[in-house]
């Protein structure tokens, strides 16, 4: 069992969570960068997107009991949500930058199906589901348009 101060400092990407303005932009810039300087394969970055939503649920749950419901200190839905944006999307600079675009707006605005998804789970699930599904339909855009053009 891991204890409540690592699922924490998971939760909050360490740091980037207790950032004084907008640690959710931040968590995401993380992502876009870990996406930019790496460029890991989709197959990868399929993997660690199923580990991040398995920590990402039971970290967030534990943070949400102990900074309040919903804190804007927890981040790594943000950053799996970015995740979800990128994959199977050509890894070059400008989707990788309209896809982080596309990811705050759809968080920002949260149309019905991410509005649902917080609504209608609560805790960790609740957390993680809402930014998943605004990657979700960040990707499809991203799709759409490289399939267009």
């Amino acid at each position: 069992m891991i204890n409540s101060t690592v699922l924490h400092k998971i939760s909050t990407l360490g740091f980037i969570g207790f950032l004084p303005k907008a640690p959710g932009v931040w968590a995401t810039a993380a992502a876009f960068l870990f996406i930019l300087l790496l460029r890991p394969h989709d197959l990868l970055l399929l993997f660690l997107l199923v580990l991040l939503l398995i920590v990402g649920i039971k970290s967030s749950e534990a943070s949400d009991k102990l900074l309040g419901k919903e804190s804007g200190h927890i981040v790594i839905d943000q950053f799996c949500g970015y995740i979800v944006s990128v994959l199977f999307v050509p890894k070059v600079f400008t989707a990788l930058v309209a896809a982080f675009i596309l990811f705050r707006i759809f968080l920002f605005f949260k149309p019905p199906p991410v509005r649902e998804m917080e609504e209608t789970y609560s805790g960790g699930m609740g957390i993680m589901l809402d930014d998943v599904v605004a990657g979700i339909i960040a990707n499809l855009c991203l799709q759409f348009w490289i399939f267009i053009f």
